[in-house]
């Protein structure tokens, strides 16, 4: 398992207005991923942004863009999301028929690949997926809105996933602060999302700082 514990700070709870900024900003913090949430207003209950956010954010930052697609048919969709200048696409298990084919769609543009599993959904349906992808993303809170509180099975899950396979990327999204971080990285988790505890920080170089905790166990 990869030892480095990789933050990506959740646009969501940055300023919309002020994107390119936010992106420097999160890259000055030393984060090395940066988490953008795509949501349609019909597989979650809200709309954020889509493809042209995407292009213009590719040209403001060297960090890689961790593109979470919370969309129905991302299938349809994940080429473009590559073209735009996604470095890995996440889609839900959930809001697709075609797994097997987005991920390949994925793999055919050369980027990571990563299935996220609502709260409600068990570990065992990535059964078939796993060994084909670079990441799962465990969902921590009901996807749609920043600022939930973190549900602790999530934890968990993370272990299942972990004992499924040893060398994959674990990333949780969802109402993580630095303390619960370090119980997600000691069950296995490597990839950290965060928003609210990044951008309400005081010092957002020492927010991303903490939420790598002591490092993978």
């Amino acid at each position: 398992m990869n030892n480095k514990v990789i933050v990506s700070p959740s646009l969501l709870s940055g300023d919309f207005a002020q994107l390119g900024a936010e992106c420097k900003r999160i890259e000055e913090g030393g984060a090395e991923w940066i988490h953008c949430d795509v949501m349609d207003g019909v597989f979650v209950p809200n709309i954020t942004f889509g493809l042209k956010a995407i292009k213009d954010m590719r040209k403001c930052t060297s960090c890689k863009l961790d593109v979470h697609l919370m969309i129905v048919h991302p299938e349809k969709y994940v080429e473009q999301f590559a073209d735009n200048g996604a470095d890995i696409i996440t889609f839900h298990i959930e809001a697709t028929d075609n797994v097997r084919s987005t991920i390949q769609l994925i793999k055919n543009k050369g980027k990571l690949v990563g299935i996220s599993i609502k709260p409600d959904t068990p570990v065992d349906v990535l059964a078939p997926y796993i060994d084909y992808i670079d990441m799962v993303l465990v969902m921590s809170v009901q996807p749609g809105f920043g600022a939930q509180k973190f549900l602790p099975f999530a934890l968990q899950k993370v272990k299942q996933v972990r004992d499924m396979r040893s060398d994959i990327l674990i990333q949780v999204d969802g109402g993580i602060n630095a303390d619960i971080a370090q119980q997600l990285i000691d069950n296995g988790a490597n990839v950290i999302v965060a928003g609210t505890s990044v951008f309400k920080a005081p010092d957002m170089a020492v927010a991303i700082q903490q939420l790598r905790g002591n490092g993978t166990k």
